[in-house]
């Protein structure tokens, strides 16, 4: 066999099978089977081994950031609550401080008021004691005046007269001259 006899039954081969494009014969058939039955089999060991798997962790990956979600609003909800709750608390502090200073204020107005009339009722008391010592002082000058000019118009009223006089004649001269002084003279 030669190479013409080779080549020429390639040629007649090849001319046998260029007319048609798709044959369904019995190779291709099984072939097409199989392919698709490894397919099959490739898709649910995949999906057992790879996509469960994956699927599974999506499943749990979503609950997770559902629950923290759900939390998070939870969270929100307590923060508002607390933020409103602290705000009343405040508000309340103001108005308790305010009525504290409010309190505090009209205590020492009466602490003043009273320290006032205490320091005036002693004023008072004061300005009486010296009304009282001074009218005590201005009785025991004047008798201490009236000692002194009794001496002094006895010592007078003595040259005068000379020795005849007795002593009620002489107490009623020094009241006479007294008199005729008069009260305002001697005590001013």
């Amino acid at each position: 066999m030669n190479l013409y006899t080779n080549a020429g039954y390639i040629l007649a081969a090849a001319e046998e099978m260029s007319p048609r494009l798709f044959d369904l014969d019995m190779q291709l058939l099984h072939d097409a089977l199989l392919t698709l039955i490894a397919v099959i089999a490739l898709f649910f060991f995949a999906s057992y081994f790879f996509f469960n798997p994956a699927r599974e962790f999506l499943r749990k990956r979503q609950e997770k950031i559902k629950s923290e979600l759900e939390e998070a609003k939870e969270n929100l909800d307590h923060a508002r609550a607390l933020k409103s709750e602290y705000e009343q608390k405040l508000h309340d502090i103001d108005k308790e401080a305010e009525s504290i200073l409010s309190e505090a204020r009209r205590k020492a107005l009466d602490s003043e008021a009273a320290t006032i009339a205490k320091a005036k009722e002693e004023a008072s008391g004061i300005i009486a004691r010296a009304g009282v010592e001074a009218e005590l002082e201005k009785k025991r000058v004047a008798d201490d005046v009236k000692k002194e000019m009794i001496s002094v118009a006895s010592a007078i009223a003595g040259k005068v007269i000379g020795q005849n006089m007795d002593t009620e004649v002489q107490s009623k001269l020094v009241e006479d001259t007294l008199k005729e002084i008069g009260d305002s003279t001697w005590q001013s």
